[in-house]
């Protein structure tokens, strides 16, 4: 059996949540997916950028600088 890259980092990042080998992260992954259960669970990482208070005025402006590339990329044909 082959798999895909992307499955088979799913499969190794299941072993080393668990601490299971290669055979047991795959066999419970079929058995996980054909009983419709799900074990995976995204989690976004975080940062502390030193940053504190009111962001609203930076989202703005992220929001502006957004818009005139957009716009910019429509001027530009793209």
């Amino acid at each position: 059996m082959t798999l895909d890259p992307d499955t088979e980092q799913l499969v190794r990042e299941r072993m080393t949540l668990h601490g299971i080998s290669f055979k047991q992260a795959l066999n419970d992954a079929i058995r996980d997916g054909a009983r419709g259960r799900v074990d995976y669970v995204f989690q976004q990482p975080t940062y502390d950028v030193g940053l504190s208070g009111d962001l609203t005025r930076a989202t703005r402006l992220a929001g502006e600088l957004e818009d005139e590339e957009v716009a910019r990329k429509s001027r530009d044909g793209r």
